[in-house]
């Protein structure tokens, strides 16, 4: 890799990771459509965990109450707080952790050509917006989580193994569909977002370390996981910001698109 590779491949990572359109699907696509080297699997761990970073940051507050109150549920055995949120990450995130233990061989043989990510690209964009078209006819839509909103949206999140689904959308998905605000389903999606991103990198770890793989070039890994981690901050912040005045849509119309244009391909 070369400094212009890691930073472009850094910056897609960063902005599309916590952005309905599918990071993984972008990693691929840059890197088949560039004739770039693979970026190897180090340099996979590193955006990740620049990422990872970002989100803890960003609900740092949230996520010590969240372990305060998780914490204290487990000690007198009863909801305390937002005890019963924490454990909804944790419970909405066995349905993908089982689906990757079962079908990730099945994924990287045969789900990672162009024609799937463009495919499951426009098909799960106009899924999005059909979400938000219901969620948005709903008087009030909902705030809170409850038990069925996690086993749906878990079982949903199981989805984004198909590359090109995106994680972000597929769970906001499915939170506006079951009724939640755009914000409520945006927050769960994110708080989602942080067991399952920090079992996927260690898992990557225990591979690099079973393929005897190194970290190889440390200031382009340094620069990567920086530039990773602060895209995605901002992004994150501007996201969410802008959610109620710019919606869903622009995301629905930038993945069909996206998806037209490599299928024309």
């Amino acid at each position: 890799m070369d400094i212009f590779q890691t930073i472009i491949l850094s910056l897609i990572q960063g902005l599309s990771e916590f952005l309905p359109i599918s990071s993984s699907a972008h990693l691929i696509l840059a890197s088949k459509l560039s004739d770039w080297p693979d970026q190897g699997l180090g340099f996979d761990v590193v955006v990740h965990l620049g990422t990872l970073s970002a989100i803890i940051y960003y609900y740092r507050s949230l996520i010590r109450n969240l372990s305060i109150d998780f914490f204290y549920s487990v000690i007198k055995t009863q909801s305390v707080g937002q005890s019963n949120l924490a454990w909804g990450v944790l419970l909405g995130t066995i349905p993908v952790g089982l689906a990757g233990i079962l079908l990730r061989d099945f994924v990287e043989l045969n789900l990672r050509s162009v024609e799937v990510i463009a495919y499951a690209t426009i098909i799960f964009g106009l899924l999005l917006g059909l979400a938000s078209w219901i969620n948005s006819r709903k008087d009030i839509p909902r705030e809170m989580v409850n038990w069925i909103d996690v086993a749906f949206i878990g079982a949903m999140q199981a989805l984004a193994l198909i590359p090109g689904t995106s994680r972000s959308g597929i769970t906001i998905t499915a939170g506006l569909l079951v009724g939640l605000s755009k914000k409520a389903s945006t927050q769960f999606a994110f708080l989602l977002s942080i067991p399952v991103i920090s079992i996927s990198s260690l898992l990557i770890i225990v591979e690099i370390y079973n393929r005897s793989e190194k970290f190889v070039d440390l200031p382009l890994m340094i620069l990567g996981f920086f530039i990773a981690a602060l895209s995605s901050y901002f992004t994150i912040v501007f996201f969410i910001k802008l959610l109620d005045k710019i919606g869903m849509m622009p995301f629905v119309v930038y993945r069909i698109i996206l998806g037209v244009m490599l299928l024309a391909f």
